[in-house]
């Protein structure tokens, strides 16, 4: 098959290696439909993550069509959602591997999951304790091979499968492999109430799905930050207010627009990557390079330091290691709250899932373009870029250059 393989920093290449099969009696394996191009996998791409080893096959957000099933699972089986999934069946993949058993997974944390990273003495290492294996998303987080391919290996398939009903399009419903539920969750964590503000940091896809998850929730107005003209324009078509942090100091703008108070949370989409401006920036991207820090957190100062006391803050954005100059006097006297996390995708498919059936949301607004699987390597480039207004890109294995 052919697959999107991972040969070092700004290096992706679209290969033929041997088609996935089944290892463990819970696997399952799909022939992927549609994949697409996360955020997160631009840290990789970006060389970030020193678990990567060459030839690992990128990408986590994906969907297809079920063609085996293992021993243990039978067609006509019934998953955890009470849905029968048979051979031939449409399914979305969440990213987190759950196995639906242990500690975590049955407190509906799943992106915690204590059996799915085979690796998990990698992170417990630097973090305490492992999160969950990740497809397609390094070493640290289980080395499992990811969805930007023809076909991929589902563990735990009784686990992870979601069926789509008729009538949907893959572009409706892929992105409840990730970026939709994550943006949800973000939203989840303020807790938000009648009448609340919510600031954004970084209007990328995972952003966007923040700025339409506050509102389906409740908050009456959303403040989002970022430099790109398009994704300022998208976040403002979906009813935000917009900040270009390149054309305005966003600290005293959050203060000026809420009376002096900030915002009621705050929402860092943008992670370890930020782009920080004067001294500041460049002091985070000199310690990023000489490998003094992993992380660049400048949006996390900034939102602790804008909301007001007693808000809380949201971190969807990807951290992986350590981060200095936290402005912990601030957080801890203002008395926030931090919420974080990778995402328990598991626990939203079927109420988001019902949002879209509902009209309330077709999370296809946020596709701007839609290539081959075999140009992987210019929709890298150009979504590391962000050519032609790109905001998210979709795979299609199978399709024609």
């Amino acid at each position: 098959m052919k697959a999107v393989c991972w040969h070092g920093t700004n290096d992706v290449q679209v290969e033929t290696v041997p088609d996935p099969t089944i290892i463990n009696p819970r696997d399952a394996i799909i022939k992927i439909t549609t994949t697409a191009i996360c955020g997160s996998d631009l840290h990789l791409y970006n060389g970030f993550n020193p678990t990567m080893k060459k030839g690992d096959i990128l990408g986590h957000e994906f969907m297809g069509e079920i063609v085996e099933l293992g021993s243990a699972l039978k067609n006509g089986m019934t998953n955890r959602n009470g849905q029968t999934l048979s051979i031939g069946d449409r399914v979305v993949v969440p990213f987190t591997i759950s196995c639906g058993n242990c500690f975590f997974c049955q407190r509906d944390l799943w992106s915690l999951c204590d059996n799915s990273n085979p690796n998990a003495w990698m992170a417990e290492k630097m973090m305490g304790h492992s999160p969950s294996g990740l497809f397609g998303y390094s070493h640290l987080t289980g080395g499992y091979a990811g969805g930007q391919a023809e076909y991929a290996r589902v563990p735990f398939a009784d686990v992870g499968l979601f069926k789509i009903p008729e009538g949907l399009t893959d572009e409706q419903v892929i992105f409840l492999t990730d970026i939709f539920p994550t943006g949800y969750m973000a939203a989840e964590n303020c807790n938000i109430q009648p009448g609340d503000t919510v600031a954004i940091w970084g209007c990328g896809p995972v952003g966007q799905f923040a700025i339409k998850s506050a509102f389906l929730l409740g908050a009456e107005r959303v403040i989002a930050i970022d430099r790109v003209p398009e994704r300022l324009q998208m976040a403002q078509t979906s009813g935000a207010e917009v900040l270009n942090f390149e054309e305005i100091e966003v600290g005293a703008a959050l203060k000026e627009m809420t009376g002096g108070r900030g915002p009621d949370s705050v929402i860092d989409a943008v992670g370890m990557e930020a782009h920080g401006m004067g001294l500041e920036g460049f002091y985070d991207k000199v310690k990023q390079a000489a490998r003094l820090e992993t992380d660049r957190p400048n949006v996390l100062r900034q939102a602790i330091v804008a909301c007001r006391k007693g808000g809380t803050v949201s971190v969807p954005g990807v951290y992986t290691g350590f981060v200095d100059k936290m402005p912990m006097g601030a957080f801890m006297n203002k008395g926030l709250t931090m919420k974080t996390g990778q995402t328990h995708v598991h626990r939203y498919l079927q109420p988001l899932l019902e949002h879209v059936q509902k009209g309330n949301i077709d999370p296809s607004f946020v596709i701007t373009h839609q290539l081959p699987l075999d140009q992987a390597p210019q929709a890298y480039e150009i979504f590391k870029q962000k050519k032609d207004n790109c905001i998210k890109v979709v795979l299609k294995p199978g399709q024609a250059a």
